[in-house]
């Protein structure tokens, strides 16, 4: 698995347990998500 697919992987987790009713404090997890989502996106530019 390339690192591009598991920094997606990574972002669908990080969101869909954002969406859960519980929340960490001090923590965002689904903008962290989102992050994760640009760098997979952003990757190709990144390593190439």
């Amino acid at each position: 698995m390339s690192v591009q697919a598991v920094l997606y992987v990574l972002a669908v987790i990080l969101i869909a347990v954002g969406a859960l009713p519980v929340r960490p404090r001090g923590l965002s997890l689904p903008l962290l998500g989102a992050a994760c989502a640009v760098l997979a996106y952003a990757w190709p530019v990144i390593t190439g």
